[in-house]
């Protein structure tokens, strides 16, 4: 049986550092994304640097042929996925009435459709092999409404109940479920959201730093990673005293260009 942690998003940004920090301790990987060049790029670099095995996987993951497509090269390969890393995700910049059904549909697609297709595939095998660890990026978005990016927040909140009502029901067994949730970081992200411009991410986190903060809490089996401090104070400490409208109104000025 091969072993290998898998890695949706892996052609950019966080889920690229992901699958460097996991090839880096010896461990396989499955590298899944739209862009084929990017992935063989990051193939290379993980066999020749790690002397790992790495497995290249260009699908759509907005869509359940592309979900599946994976899916089913992890079973034909005979891959036990000991590690899932569900990570891709993107967002969308604008007010809800103004922003079209299929994008928004599509966002959910990925952010949440495909996130538990993929948890629905390999977490019965985790179970059966009594092995396995889960780490589904989330974000500080997943706390709270978002207004601006609407839509995206809310598939985050969706994405930080499910991780830790799994990880509940998991309590018992070996296998952990973790939410990686951090603030802005410098990725592709903004651009790609139509928010190249705005306040957000003028002092964005690292990808990298953020990937290790993310990868060291899943090991430690934590349920929840907020990947900074500030962010932690806020959701935490003062979130639960501040007003709905006060919070968004911090966020709509935030996301502003």
């Amino acid at each position: 049986m091969i072993k290998a942690g898998l890695v949706t998003g892996a052609s950019s940004g966080i889920g690229w550092e992901l699958a460097k920090i996991h090839s880096s301790k010896g461990n396989n990987v499955v590298l899944v994304a739209r862009r084929l060049d990017r992935l063989e790029q990051l193939s290379k670099e993980l066999q020749e640097s790690f002397k790992v095995r790495v497995w290249v996987v260009a699908a759509d993951i907005s869509t359940l042929e592309g979900v599946n497509h994976v899916i089913d090269q992890t079973q034909q390969e005979g891959i036990f996925i000991n590690y899932l890393f569900n990570n891709a995700g993107f967002g969308g910049w604008g007010k809800f009435a103004e922003r079209t059904a299929e994008n928004d549909a599509m966002m959910i697609d990925v952010n949440v459709q495909a996130l538990t297709r993929f948890m629905h595939a390999y977490l019965p095998e985790m179970l059966k092999q009594n092995e396995g660890k889960i780490l589904n990026t989330a974000s500080t978005a997943g706390f709270i409404p978002g207004p601006l990016q609407a839509t995206y927040f809310a598939t985050k909140a969706f994405v930080v109940s499910l991780t830790k009502a799994t990880s509940y029901e998991l309590r018992k067994t070996p296998i952990t479920v973790t939410a990686l949730c951090p603030g802005p970081v410098k990725t592709e992200f903004d651009v790609a959201a139509g928010m190249g411009n705005s306040k957000m991410f003028a002092n964005g986190s690292d990808a990298h730093s953020t990937a290790m903060k993310g990868y060291r809490a899943m090991m430690q089996g934590k349920r929840i990673k907020i990947s900074e401090f500030s962010y932690t104070l806020l959701i935490k400490v003062f979130g639960p005293f501040l007003p709905d409208a006060m919070v968004m109104n911090v966020v709509e000025k935030m996301q502003s260009k």
